[in-house]
């Protein structure tokens, strides 16, 4: 993504031919952001606050606890390996995996490839299978005849050991699914299973910028270039998919899937995302999908995905209308609907990111949980999120909490943390829930997969 830009510096840079199609941009910018993040005071007693339940790792994820009764929480450290903190609270010394043997090489700086996603069979008490979504070197060929591939999204089944529940059999490995990928970034990345019992996953648009390039195939819309986010034939990039793991060789498809039996891959449950880097199901209400898409250039959003649903990208960034040919300025207008008359669902929450000309507040959003615990009574059936950091390379990440305003739109405001006020310090990774609906936070300190300043903090309540 580019760094900030001034107002004043982006009129100049556009010329003067462009200025008043800016300065309209800007007023339809400060409409559709509305009603937007509330900044709430500061506490006066009694708030919520961090406690650290395992630290010295290098870039976790996320959390979850495993099915069976044990109540330990397996954390995913992006570099490869899954760490388990026992029921006693403290992290066993041995990973419950370690796959990064079949992992591409990571770039230490910064990397959104990695260990990304982890999630447990329904029945794991039993059967002791779990599903891992790690990005592994790129397969032969590539998206042209002279160009190659990244590397590959893949999804694959696991079994625990059968002499100790604390370790995996890393010789059980399925692969379940191997998507090719044309670029670094925009790797989706989370996994999980559903109340239905079928697997989620979800991911990018292929990377790059725009939609557009090698690995982005042409799609409907004329006015933009690409992109996968809107093609539903050749291949399942920008998309969230739903697969059966306990039929079929891999896997079955869902029988209502939005595309079995018409035109498109059956493997589709939703289309037209950019890169819903982390999602969640709430534990409670009827069970909604939460996703967090990472915007481009002006906005960063959070939508509740949807069977059959298209959310937009690339012809929309949130609610504003996309144009990859000049992102920072878009369109005025664009269609509403795709090419078979579904409508373009705008997101429930959405944030201008840093290098927005209005001004921003924060970079990448970071998709969160609805809070079911019973530690903060007051958060109850409310999401929370974050973004990666206020500020582009400065460790300073923030966390929101929304509520529903209505049926498409939901309201933020800052959550300030007791000893962290609305500044964690740290870059927000992602985030956890336990099979008691409270949250948790992966942070660490360097942006890049590397060194020992990954941290997983517990939402809690000072009185």
């Amino acid at each position: 993504m580019q760094q900030p830009t001034t107002q004043h510096s982006l009129a100049r840079s556009l010329g003067r031919k462009s200025s008043f199609a800016l300065w309209l941009l800007l007023l339809l910018n400060l409409l559709v952001i509305l009603p937007g993040c509330v900044k709430q005071d500061p506490p006066a007693a009694g708030a919520p606050s961090l406690k650290l339940v395992l630290d010295n790792i290098a870039s976790p994820l996320g959390l979850l606890e495993v099915p069976d009764g044990s109540k330990r929480l397996f954390v995913i450290d992006q570099p490869g390996r899954i760490w388990i903190i026992g029921a006693d609270g403290n992290r066993m010394t041995t990973p419950f995996i370690d796959v990064s043997s079949k992992m591409i090489a990571l770039n230490a700086n910064g990397d959104e490839r990695g260990l990304l996603g982890l999630a447990f069979h329904p029945n794991y008490q039993t059967n002791g299978r779990f599903f891992v979504y790690y990005n592994a070197p790129p397969r032969a060929g590539g998206p042209t005849p002279t160009t190659t591939w990244n590397n590959t999204d893949r999804v694959s089944e696991f079994k625990v050991s059968a002499s100790n529940p604390n370790v995996a059999d890393l010789g059980s490995e399925k692969i379940i699914l191997d998507v090719d990928d044309p670029q670094s970034n925009h790797n989706g990345g989370t996994i999980a299973f559903g109340k239905d019992g079928y697997l989620y996953i979800s991911i990018g648009d292929g990377g790059g910028a725009n939609d557009v390039g090698n690995g982005h195939v042409s799609d409907w819309y004329a006015a933009n270039a690409g992109g996968n986010g809107q093609d539903i034939y050749a291949n399942l990039l920008g998309n969230m998919l739903r697969i059966d793991v306990n039929s079929g060789s891999p896997y079955g498809i869902p029988a209502d899937n939005p595309y079995v039996g018409k035109p498109g891959l059956d493997e589709i449950y939703a289309i037209g995302l950019r890169n819903t880097y982390r999602f969640s199901f709430d534990m409670g209400g009827t069970n909604q999908i939460f996703g967090g898409d990472a915007g481009q250039n002006l906005y960063e959003e959070v939508n509740i995905i949807s069977k059959g649903g298209n959310y937009g990208w690339n012809i929309k960034e949130g609610s504003y209308c996309f144009n990859a040919a000049s992102p920072l300025l878009g369109f005025p207008t664009c269609v509403t609907v795709d090419s078979a008359g579904n409508p373009l669902l705008d997101p429930i929450i959405q944030f201008p990111t840093i290098t927005n000309p209005i001004g921003g507040v924060g970079t990448t959003v970071i998709g969160g949980n609805v809070y079911r615990g019973k530690s903060i009574p007051q958060y109850n059936g409310k999401y929370i999120f974050g973004s990666y950091s206020q500020r582009r390379n400065i460790p300073d990440a923030k966390l929101y909490i929304a509520n529903k305003l209505n049926k498409n739109q939901w309201t933020y405001e800052d959550i300030f943390l007791q000893g962290f006020g609305d500044n964690l310090g740290q870059y927000l990774k992602g985030f956890g829930q336990d099979l008691d609906g409270e949250v948790y936070l992966t942070t660490t300190g360097l942006a890049g997969p590397v060194g020992t300043t990954g941290k997983v903090y517990k939402l809690v309540f000072i009185p």
